[in-house]
């Protein structure tokens, strides 16, 4: 889920490596590193003024602002410094590329979601209604429906995409497949569980010393 935008001045120790910190940035939504610059005092507290990044150019020993003569502004969600107050890791929304080349990042990648991210954002959304139960939403209806019922419902759907991927087609199979996801995450989030739980599950089964219960 997007972050909040953050006025707040931190201490930063400007001084350890001659007045300029570096600067990591990252899109907040994919989570992919776009670029790394520099700040001094000055660039950081401009880019916390103005909700746009801005570093100290160390080739024209200036401040620049991203985006100012192309348009593709790095717009401030959230600033925060290391354990040990000499590096910043600056989360954005990206207007265009980040890097001056064209391309997406400084490395040349692609800044994709990926978007098994979109589960854990579910969950988020699923939480919501769970604590503030409106009229009228099918997730509503299923908490108020009880236990029993949402397992019902997973079991359901789970028969529906076995269905499908033995007699129907691989639309349909994602069709039923996310059905089944939703109401399974629907089942967890009522037993105080996350999906990303079952992702922690898989994760130590993966590893070498895993044995089956």
């Amino acid at each position: 889920m997007p972050q909040q935008q953050t006025n707040t001045i931190m201490e930063i120790d400007f001084q350890k490596s001659g007045g300029l910190v570096p600067a990591i940035v990252q899109d907040a939504d994919t989570r992919n590193v776009l670029m790394l610059g520099y700040m001094n005092e000055e660039a950081y507290r401009k880019t916390i003024e103005t909700k746009k990044v801005t570093f100290f150019s160390r080739s024209r020993q200036k401040l620049w602002t991203k985006g100012e003569t192309s348009g593709n502004f790095l717009n401030l969600v959230s600033i925060k410094s290391d354990c040990d107050n000499d590096t910043l890791l600056v989360r954005v929304h990206p207007d265009g590329p980040a890097c001056h080349k064209g391309t997406d990042t400084c490395w040349g990648e692609k800044n994709e979601k990926n978007p098994l991210l979109f589960l854990s954002e579910l969950q988020d959304f699923i939480e919501k209604r769970h604590e503030e139960m409106p009229e009228g939403s099918y997730t509503t209806s299923l908490f108020k429906d009880g236990l029993n019922r949402m397992a019902q419902k997973v079991g359901e759907e789970a028969l529906e995409a076995v269905i499908e991927a033995v007699n129907g087609t691989d639309d349909r199979l994602i069709y039923e497949a996310s059905d089944m996801f939703y109401h399974l995450i629907v089942l967890l989030t009522s037993k105080g569980l996350r999906i990303e739980d079952i992702a922690r599950e898989l994760t130590e089964r993966h590893s070498d010393g895993w044995k089956k219960h």
